[in-house]
């Protein structure tokens, strides 16, 4: 029924206020209030629900008309939600409360029944499992479809070679291909942890009761199977503050984003040198110097995993002082919770979005490969040649030095100079001063040879077909 204009409002009991006479705190009101942000969940909220109404019709608890009833109640606040209609009181505290408001409303006092051994102590974790679930699928799909991008690069620059570096220094000739995949490899653990995580967040904690378990003969195999959870939780008290599954997320988004900012640093530093070009859809330019070409992108990929591993550690903080079982300190693993799901998902867009418009510049990255890069393939020559390998370390080592005196490039040595270091270098040791014969003796598995890197994107493609 709509309030007339001017009418005050009625004060509507409170779920939990029977035990309390006097009035709560505006402010203590607004301190409380959780729908702002939890109200997200309305559809698990909903689902579960539904799910909880026909358990309590096995139980007795409902008709089967009584639980028709509140069904069709339900799935009319869920068209008002999903409409944006929902018409939000002042004294809905939370999603489960504004919910239930709104379904006695409609359907009358039957919707009181529904909540029969039922606790928002085990309502909002069930919702909340629910909720992450659906992410966790949206997020495996993401990945995927990074690591896809990221094999159509690596397929289409397969003989675009460039320098590999170790501290920040030219080390060895490897491909660019071999480079953008051992980001991938980075991203297909991360990917494996998510589905590693999948077992201990599908685990039904519906049925708990505040802490106690459900007095009725409540089937939490039917829950379990409506629900389609893994699992059942095996302890009451446990179950109802178990945030584990939250913690365990955060802590892979934290890592996952840590992978991302690391590819991140090292284009905005290949941006920096022009051995790739960024496109504008990525960039951005600056308020005062026209010429500049900024990689926001990159560099808000890079941050936003400092923020993510605050809300990592800021929840931990939370949890560790916490006696069983619930507490009310677990409504903040909403909010951090939330803001980190959405923070991955942007995140996986954009550099999907950066990979899929990249241009590798080959001409620079071309003059990036320095000769010196190859003083191991030297080394390597005379190990062919029999002579261990400590000693030719030594030997390409003076062949440096060597090359240092003279001012100029280590390929610069003539056969002559490399036979006063050791008699065993020949003509042919002319051929060590390819990058392209470096780049191929490398063909062990997991190496930067061609075929080697090509069985690396069939591996990824497989995997990420997994996925699906």
């Amino acid at each position: 029924m709509e309030r007339l204009e001017g009418e005050p409002k009625v004060k509507k009991a409170k779920l939990w206020g029977g035990r309390f006479s006097g009035d709560t705190d505006p402010v203590m009101e607004k301190f409380n209030n959780s729908l702002k942000f939890d109200k997200l969940m309305w559809k698990q909220d909903i689902e579960g629900s539904k799910a909880y109404a026909k358990a309590n019709t096995l139980t007795g608890i409902l008709t089967a008309e009584e639980a028709e009833i509140i069904t069709n109640g339900l799935d009319k606040v869920a068209e008002e939600w999903s409409a944006g209609t929902f018409d939000i009181q002042d004294d809905d505290e939370d999603i489960h409360t504004a919910n239930e408001r709104r379904l006695t409303e409609l359907v009358g006092a039957v919707g009181g029944k529904l909540h029969t051994g039922r606790s928002r102590n085990d309502q909002v974790t069930t919702d909340l499992r629910l909720w992450l679930r659906d992410q966790v699928s949206d997020l495996k799909g993401m990945m995927g479809e990074l690591m896809d991008i990221t094999c159509n690069l690596a397929e289409d620059q397969i003989d675009l070679l460039m320098p590999g570096f170790t501290h920040m220094q030219p080390a060895q000739p490897v491909r660019f291909s071999h480079w953008i995949l051992s980001h991938a490899a980075a991203l297909e653990r991360d990917c494996e942890r998510l589905v590693d995580l999948s077992p201990r967040l599908n685990t039904l904690p519906l049925g708990c009761g505040a802490l106690a378990g459900n007095s009725f003969g409540l089937d939490r195999d039917f829950l379990k199977t409506e629900l389609k959870f893994d699992r059942i939780s095996s302890n009451s008290m446990d179950t109802v503050c178990d945030r584990d599954y939250v913690a365990e997320f955060m802590w892979w988004a934290t890592l996952t984003l840590t992978h991302l900012s690391q590819l991140a640093e090292d284009l905005i530093i290949l941006n920096y040198r022009k051995c790739v070009h960024l496109s504008d859809a990525y960039s951005t330019g600056s308020s005062l110097m026209p010429q500049k070409k900024n990689p926001d992108a990159l560099e808000l990929l890079r941050g936003k995993s400092g923020r993510i591993l605050g809300h990592l550690t800021g929840f931990i903080a939370t949890l560790k002082g916490l006696p069983r079982t619930y507490n009310k300190d677990l409504q903040e693993d909403k909010e951090p919770l939330f803001d980190t799901v959405q923070t991955v998902k942007d995140c996986l867009q954009i550099a999907s979005g950066v990979l899929a418009t990249l241009t590798p510049n080959a001409e620079k990255l071309r003059e990036e490969l320095v000769p010196e890069m190859l003083a191991t393939d030297l080394a390597e020559y005379l190990v062919r040649k029999g002579v261990p390998f400590r000693e030719t370390h030594h030997i390409s080592g003076a062949a440096v030095k060597l090359a240092e005196q003279k001012g100029a490039p280590l390929n610069s040595l003539t056969p002559d100079d490399l036979r006063s270091l050791h008699h065993l270098f020949e003509d042919d040791v002319a051929d060590v001063w390819k990058y392209e014969t470096s780049v191929e003796r490398k063909q062990s598995i997991g190496g930067t040879a061609k075929q080697s890197v090509l069985n690396q994107i069939a591996h990824l493609r497989e995997y990420v077909h997994t996925l699906k």
